[in-house]
């Protein structure tokens, strides 16, 4: 068994970049800028995690230290089948899924904190700095530095601060000092608090914030989503994914995953549509936050205080304030610059779905298979759903697998909220 986990997780993450249909346009610096975003990048990022961010190299190879930890943390993580919700759905379609939710820290966002405090470490840093939106990344960030030896900070938007106290702890007692942001630790936080003492928060803001405070406290920030060389580091989902469906003889139709940023899509389905297998990529977002229906293609800042550099991805707008949804992992402004291409290129389509739409899904998927999943990751499940009643209305034996990027069990108060507003309308 450990030698069949060594033999499938792979020793290279893949790089799409050289595989994109059309060249990537490049991060710029906004006309006139009185400062080079460009260059802040080498300042406050790991000297090698930047090198990665600019690489067309198509493989890199992962450290040996890295890849032991990725052992020690359960990857491979399971490829499991879903035959309850076939036979619940009478589908003749199969549907698989990558369980992220395995990892100690319950998604798939373990799979970059790791080599990126790996990397912060070579360097010697002692203490590493992020945001987090549902907390995900914040828990991975948390764990990954304290077992490299570091400290971290982390600024959680302050309206899952306050849906996930749970989140919260376990980043303490991971080690990780965790703020609602915005805050008053820094001046754009401030400003923000300012205009509006009850702001719900963004993941754009509490980029800004973390990014700030690494610059003010002169620490190396970690990037959680959408920069190329996060997609990068999770690639491992992906490619884990074609070695265990190969062992099992099956050939992939359709693809999908859900979108924050899209860091959890592209590492599953990136090396996929680079090695030509599948035939149909679902990217799935929130129908509360429409970035996908009414975003446009065109270059935007990926904070909301315009400190990184502007990259061209389909994006809401960098001053866009997502409302509270039950999905904190899904409030974001934009999507990665890679997804963005491939979807104006038209080779990844997508879906919006809203939250009766995902709350009936999760349901379903929990009622068949036992597992909770995370409410960001029910988005996906909403898609496999749909796809599979097609399958059934075409009578086609199609092979539909999806990422589940993560377990929902720190996401019970948001589920409950969620039972009760979808209880209240349908009595209505």
């Amino acid at each position: 068994m450990v030698n069949n986990a060594e033999e499938i997780l792979p020793k290279y993450w893949y790089n799409i970049i050289p595989d994109l249909p059309k060249p990537l346009p490049p991060p710029r610096d906004p006309l006139g800028a009185e400062f080079s975003r460009i260059d802040l990048l080498r300042t406050i990022l790991p000297k090698e995690v930047l090198r990665q961010q600019l690489t067309i190299e198509r493989y890199i190879k992962i450290p040996e230290e890295v890849r032991e930890r990725y052992l020690a943390i359960g990857r491979p993580t399971p490829l499991l089948r879903a035959r309850r919700l076939e036979e619940y759905l009478g589908t003749p379609a199969k549907i698989y899924f990558k369980y992220e939710g395995a990892t100690p820290t319950g998604s798939h966002k373990i799979n970059t904190a790791l080599p990126q405090a790996y990397f912060a470490r070579e360097e010697g840093i002692e203490h590493v700095v992020t945001e987090t939106g549902a907390g995900q990344w914040g828990t991975a960030t948390a764990l990954s530095a304290t077992m490299y030896g570091m400290k971290s900070t982390v600024f959680m938007v302050k309206v899952s601060y306050e849906q996930k106290p749970m989140r919260k702890s376990i980043m303490q007692l991971y080690g990780g000092e965790v703020y609602p942001s915005p805050t008053d630790l820094t001046e754009f936080g401030k400003k923000v608090r300012k205009e509006n003492p009850n702001h719900p928060g963004s993941l754009g803001i509490a980029m800004s914030e973390a990014i700030e405070y690494a610059l003010d406290h002169h620490l190396k920030y970690l990037v959680g989503s959408v920069l190329d060389v996060v997609i990068l580091h999770q690639s491992v989902i992906g490619q884990e994914t074609i070695a265990q469906l190969d062992e099992l003889g099956e050939e992939p139709d359709v693809l999908i995953g859900c979108v924050g940023g899209g860091s959890n899509f592209g590492g599953f389905s990136f090396p996929f549509i680079g090695n030509g297998r599948g035939k149909k990529y679902i990217a799935v977002a929130s129908a509360e936050i429409p970035k996908f229906s009414t975003g446009e293609y065109k270059y935007d800042f990926p904070d909301s205080a315009g400190l990184l550099p502007l990259v061209k991805m389909i994006t809401m707008g960098n001053s866009y304030v997502p409302p509270p949804i039950y999905a904190g992992g899904l409030r974001y402004h934009g999507a990665a610059p890679s997804l963005s291409l491939l979807m104006k290129e038209g080779i990844v389509g997508w879906r919006e779905y809203n939250e009766n739409q995902i709350f009936e899904a999760a349901q379903m998927f929990m009622r068949t298979q036992g597992i909770v999943p995370a409410p960001e990751s029910s988005h996906a499940i909403r898609a496999v759903i749909e796809e599979a009643l097609e399958a059934k209305r075409a009578n086609r034996k199609e092979v539909i697998v999806f990422n589940l990027s993560g377990h929902g069990l720190l996401d019970l108060p948001n589920y409950d909220s969620m039972m009760k507003r979808v209880t209240s309308n349908e009595q209505r």
